[in-house]
């Protein structure tokens, strides 16, 4: 029979959402799509090393020049660690909640 953790155990992390903000001027959709999925390979990535990490969706807003990525992980800094991975910069992270429909 498996032992309840005591207080004084770390407990993993519950996964936080978060909303990932990228301006572009003068990219194209094709671009910002382009770009959105090397932020997902290295969200996969650090997936499949065991990383409590997921890539949710991204929005695409071709007419602002924009997209946004929500991604799931344990820590804001595995989420900076995919966009180092990636190559990719982004101007604004924040925690948030996604509700489902």
């Amino acid at each position: 029979m498996r032992q309840a953790a005591s207080s004084n155990e770390p407990r993993a992390a519950s996964p936080q959402a978060y909303l990932v903000e990228h301006y572009r001027p003068g990219s194209t959709a094709a671009d910002l799509e382009r770009v959105a999925s090397r932020v997902r390979e290295a969200i996969d990535e650090l997936e499949r090393e065991g990383q409590p990490v997921r890539f949710r969706h991204a929005t695409v807003v071709a007419t602002d020049e924009s997209f946004l990525c929500v991604v799931e992980a344990g820590s804001e800094g595995l989420v900076r660690l995919a966009y180092e991975r990636a190559g990719v910069t982004f101007e604004r992270m924040s925690a948030a909640r996604t509700e489902q429909s």
